[in-house]
């Protein structure tokens, strides 16, 4: 088995988060109970779970001038999930934090990136990165 990670967080419901995750990402639906589902999450494993308490935003993160929520979760993809995600994103009205753009252009990590929140106020980045061999290049 190829490591996987798994991610436990909180959501307001079920509803709106099985629309968010399986509907407009595309996210296949795994086990669930009245208070928690799990997705796969391109391959890795989320489990929310509902709860009253979401915590409040924090945009500490601050990457080429731009001010990014920390904690942030999402997944790299490549060119044509991007486009797909993108394309969904937008066909159901989602909201950018930070609208689709290409960072550190002509450089080492050259990406594309964007940021929206799920409908629970979690945020999430996706990355394509131009050069996969880049990901962890100094």
């Amino acid at each position: 088995m190829n490591n996987k990670f798994h991610l436990a967080f909180k959501v307001k419901d079920l509803e709106s988060t099985i629309i968010f995750y399986n509907l407009i990402l595309g996210c296949k639906l795994g086990r669930q109970t009245e208070h928690w589902v799990d997705f796969n999450f391109f391959g890795h494993q989320l489990s929310v779970h509902v709860s009253d308490k979401i915590p409040k935003l924090d945009y500490c993160g601050n990457v080429e001038n731009l001010k990014v929520p920390i904690p942030h979760f999402g997944c790299l993809v490549e060119n044509k999930v991007f486009s797909t995600i993108q394309e969904s994103l937008e066909k159901h009205k989602v909201d950018f934090i930070i609208k689709p753009q290409k960072r550190y252009k002509n450089k080492i990590g050259e990406q594309k990136t964007m940021f929206f929140l799920d409908y629970s106020n979690n945020p999430l980045e996706f990355k394509c990165f131009k050069n996969e061999l880049d990901i962890f290049k100094d």
